[in-house]
């Protein structure tokens, strides 16, 4: 309630009219207003300047889906089923694309983002499971970073790896440390080795040379045949469909200065979408290279026992004999010097989400480096205990199943988004069309539904396959049965519940002309008491221009 009186107070504070945009809740004083340049003497600014204005937020995103884990589960997709799980990344990068840009579109198009919007709308005790299901899905997706470091650290200095998942919680507080030098310098670095090491499979792919026609096959038809191909599914769409990321992506549009007008808004959604497209066609084009190259060597006919042996237990640690073809003897340095990269790359984005989610949620900003410095320790827990228990193979296992609880933990940040971007009480005239809402929520009622479906039936294989004794199993059926029953109470609640908190505001009956034109004529004061500001609070984020 008290949030709902501070929107009201601050909704009495901006005049409304030329605007259908609403102020932060949480900013402090009178807002600052801007002049839309757009709209003020620039109206002939080229298209291209307008859309490199934009570019920024999708880019950032995208570097998780280059992360460790996506690599891990590349590499297991390749070497287990060759390229027949193609489709699924096919499916969920376009999945991905959607969704993406759908938190791009609530971030600009109500002025807050989903974690914001999440704590008005939600009951209390609802708003803080939602809140902790979404500091677990930043604590999942930090565990591949975690074991990716420590293996990069492994291949260069030929340190034990649960040593390598210790360094892990020093190595990022010294990147973020060097931000002060420039943020889009440290990123343009972090981007150029990833891409490098891009390069290397697609060299590597022209090496070996799939055969077209299955790659393509493995594209457009889908199978889940063989052991384990259900699994290696869901553990490549956990991968590439992360829930933090839509927290992210919602909240990074928000530095961005959106005319306050229907077309302004229009036309940033439409640059995001087009910016967030090329980002996730180039992370597609990569994810693909890195399937075909380990599907086709470890497939080969004439393998040797040594190279046979490393497919069978394929892991981000292994991986570099993938590249000798193309690097010969540097491809082991080289190799781990770009997964250094990918996995500090991706675990900045990580802390800027959990920054996000946490004052969207509680109210409640940290300094980056301590809760990069909590989220850590807390990620390192599990990697050390699998590290030194497991070694290189049980760290590499952990990565697939951190990726499997970021599938499972999808919909409670996929199910919101969906509801809010397809709300007129939330999004006013920018919700989503009726074929946009048709399309997102086959997707994600069909994600939902897979996961459901191998949740319940690999804990029921495994119940009746392991050796426990039966009074175990009776006590372990006890336990299981009802949290399943709990996730599956809590997917329809959110599904089926009806928005209530009004978010949008309306504009006046008499301005409604000028804002469907974007020109408002009204002088040069008049527009800078009417703009409602884009969000300072969140103006210290990367890529500022």
């Amino acid at each position: 309630m008290a949030s709902l009186e501070q929107q009201e107070n601050q909704r009495s504070r901006v005049p409304t009219s030329h605007s259908n945009r609403i102020a932060a809740v949480d900013l402090v004083g009178e807002p600052k207003p801007w002049i839309d340049q757009d709209q003020i003497g620039h109206g002939q600014q080229p298209g291209w300047r307008k859309f490199l204005s934009y570019v920024g937020p999708g880019f950032l995103v995208s570097l998780a889906y280059l992360d460790p884990g996506n690599l891990e589960t590349d590499l297991q997709a390749g070497a287990n089923h060759r390229y027949e799980l193609l489709w699924v990344i096919l499916i969920g990068l376009i999945f991905a694309l959607i969704i993406q840009s759908l938190a791009a579109n609530l971030g600009v198009s109500t002025g807050k983002h989903l974690s914001e919007l999440c704590k008005a709308e939600y009951p209390k005790y609802v708003k803080y499971c939602l809140w902790l299901l979404a500091e677990l899905a930043v604590i999942a997706a930090d565990i591949p970073e975690v074991i990716g470091t420590a293996f990069a650290l492994n291949i260069l200095f030929n340190i034990p790896v649960w040593v390598g998942v210790l360094c892990t919680g020093c190595s990022t507080l010294l990147l973020l440390g060097l931000q002060r030098y420039g943020v889009r310098k440290l990123e343009l670095l972090i981007a150029v080795l990833v891409f490098v090491m891009a390069a290397c499979f697609f060299g590597e792919m022209s090496y070996v040379k799939p055969p077209a026609t299955d790659v393509i096959k493995g594209m457009f038809v889908p199978r889940l045949s063989g052991q384990g191909a259900t699994g290696d599914a869901i553990a490549l769409l956990g991968a590439l469909v992360m829930p933090h990321n839509l927290f992210l992506h919602s909240a990074l549009v928000l530095s961005r200065k959106v005319p306050n007008s229907v077309r302004g808004i229009n036309d940033a959604c439409r640059y995001f979408l087009m910016e967030s497209g090329f980002a996730l066609f180039v992370a597609f084009l990569i994810n693909v290279a890195v399937i075909s190259v380990s599907g086709t060597v470890c497939s080969g006919q004439n393998l040797s026992p040594q190279t046979a042996d490393q497919c069978g237990d394929l892991t981000l640690n292994s991986a570099s004999f993938l590249l000798q073809n193309v690097l010969g003897k540097s491809s082991k340095t080289f190799y781990a010097v770009a997964l250094l990269a990918s996995g500090q790359s991706s675990t900045i984005t990580g802390t800027y989400a959990g920054q996000y989610i946490m004052q969207g949620f509680l109210d409640l900003k940290m300094r980056k480096w301590l809760r990069n410095l909590i989220t850590r320790c807390i990620a390192i827990t599990p990697s050390l205990i699998v590290s030194i228990i497991g070694g290189s193979s049980g760290a590499g296992r952990l990565i697939i199943i951190a990726s499997m609880i970021l599938s499972f933990e999808l919909p409670f940040a996929l199910i919101p988004l969906l509801k809010f971007s397809s709300s007129s009480t939330k999004m006013g005239p920018h919700k989503n069309s009726v074929f946009i809402i048709a399309v997102s929520w086959i997707l994600g009622l069909g994600i939902i539904g897979i996961n459901i479906y191998y949740l319940s039936t690999g804990f029921v294989d495994w119940l009746i396959h392991n050796n426990l004794p039966k009074v175990g199993n009776v006590l372990i059926g006890i336990l299981v049965f009802p949290l399943m029953a709990v996730y599956l109470l809590s997917v329809i609640y959110l599904t089926f519940r009806k928005d209530t908190v009004v978010t949008f505001i309306e504009p006046m009956k008499n301005d409604l002309a000028s804002i469907e034109n974007g020109l408002p004529e009204v002088n040069l004061a008049q527009q800078m008491d009417r703009s409602v500001p884009y969000r300072q609070d969140l103006a210290d984020i990367p890529f500022q221009n």
